[in-house]
């Protein structure tokens, strides 16, 4: 149900935007959304329909690229993708370390916006 307010926050962005940029139709919305968030594709484009009835942003339509999830070794600083299914035995494939940083797969944010 979160997918609500976040759909709710994509929405003032975009028309925030649109707004200050003179912008007479959103036609879609490119996001980039990380593999460990738990927002549901389906989800979010349905809220958007229903939110942005009646604006500039009506009948857009969100792309969304899911961004993987990457960790960084601290040993040996070295990046490496995991499987969400197997995030339980993370271990660097270079050097068999186990302390990690995650450098990508929580965000979301707009990667764009197509105007007309």
């Amino acid at each position: 149900m979160h997918e609500l307010a976040v759909t709710e926050s994509i929405l003032n962005v975009v028309l925030r935007h649109a707004g200050q940029n003179g912008v007479r139709r959103v036609l879609g919305i490119a996001l980039r959304i990380g593999e460990l968030s738990d927002l549901e594709d389906t989800w979010l484009q349905r809220y958007f329909d229903y939110l942005s009835k009646d604006t500039l942003a009506a009948g857009a339509r969100l792309h969304i690229e899911r961004v993987p999830v990457v960790f960084r070794c601290e040993p040996c600083r070295h990046d490496f993708p995991v499987n969400v299914r197997e995030m339980d035995q993370v271990r660097c494939p270079q050097c068999g370390g186990e302390r990690m940083t995650l450098v990508s797969g929580r965000e979301y944010f707009i990667k764009n916006i197509e105007v007309i």
